[in-house]
């Protein structure tokens, strides 16, 4: 039976099969009605609209915006883009959350890494954290550092919390826009060396999202990591992208300084914590510290996780290159 309050999902102004956007689609169709949380009235705020969702435009960093959004909600969807203040946003729907007293579930979007950032792991000796890391890095980025105290602030708030720790997304820019430009002559350049990767899809992770936000009650507490459908190399990413464009690409190795000041200190300098984020990324996962992989989506779905092929399929960016391959 549908939910007849609204279902709060925050971050739902993010392009056209980001997660928050499937998730507001994925419940409409299901017959709940939504109220999506928006920066601006804008282009999206309107599409959110015309799709059948209640917009509320706000500030997640203004204690009275979110308490106004939560009016009449009982199911809250937590995400917010990479940001300085995230830890911020996430304590106060905590705390409004709190004070309303009756919410039935919040579905808090975390990271892979929360699986393996224990106290013990964090505050072991230097050398050993960077063993444990990789070898190329001792600490993590400040955003990972932020969902990690946004789970424990969960935890001590004493709401009904289930954490959704994806890996990392096949739409990471690491694997998308910052990749076309060498992608567009038949070459896959990341720093990843032999390390191999279980990315997952948004779609996956947005299904999830709303089958709990559907029917909260078995989730309560639980922490779920979810990955792709399986481990492979960039040789083998290179495969799938060859397939999805239509052409031979070929993995090229690079350097993982190189590559960061190479891609990410020159696109994203306007953006220091999310260029903080993406190097300490690109650092772990080049050093062999991303590791795990479950089985938990499948479990949760009843189905096996899309395809790294499947995302790329369906990824506006990689269409539209794609697109231009072929004429």
């Amino acid at each position: 039976m549908p939910e007849r309050n609204p279902i709060l999902i925050t971050g739902a102004a993010g392009h056209i099969g980001g997660v928050s956007r499937t998730i507001v689609d994925m419940l409409l169709e299901q017959g709940h009605p939504v109220r999506a949380f928006v920066r601006r009235d804008d282009e999206r705020a309107h599409a959110l609209r015309q799709a059948g969702a209640e917009v509320f435009v706000g500030d997640l960093l203004n204690i009275a915006d979110v308490t106004a959004s939560l009016k009449g909600v009982r199911r809250i969807y937590f995400s917010m883009s990479l940001s300085p203040y995230y830890t911020d946003a996430v304590s106060l729907m905590a705390a409004a959350a709190r004070a309303k007293g009756d919410i039935e579930v919040f579905v808090n979007i975390s990271e892979f890494e929360q699986s393996f950032m224990t106290v013990e792991k964090m505050t072991a000796p230097e050398e050993e954290r960077r063993a444990w890391l990789g070898g190329n890095i001792t600490e993590w980025s400040p955003q990972q550092r932020a969902h990690w105290v946004a789970e424990r602030v969960l935890e001590w708030s004493g709401l009904p919390t289930v954490n959704i720790r994806g890996a990392m997304f096949v739409e990471n820019p690491l694997m998308t826009w910052l990749a076309l430009e060498p992608l567009s002559k038949g070459e896959l350049r990341l720093p990843f060396g032999p390390h191999r990767l279980a990315p997952v899809a948004g779609y996956d992770v947005a299904e999830v999202s709303a089958k709990i936000l559907a029917d909260p009650a078995p989730h309560i507490s639980k922490s779920y990591e979810l990955n792709g459908p399986e481990l492979k190399d960039m040789h083998g990413f290179a495969e799938d992208f060859a397939a999805v464009l239509g052409r031979e690409v070929v993995y090229v190795p690079e350097d993982i300084e190189t590559w960061n000041e190479t891609y990410v200190d020159s696109n994203l300098a306007e953006y220091p914590h999310t260029a903080a984020h993406m190097k300490t990324l690109t650092r772990l996962i080049g050093g062999g510290g991303y590791r795990g992989v479950t089985d938990q989506l499948e479990t949760l779905l009843g189905r096996p996780p899309k395809s790294v092929r499947w995302a790329l399929e369906n990824h506006p960016r990689i269409q539209e290159l794609a697109a231009a391959l072929s004429h």
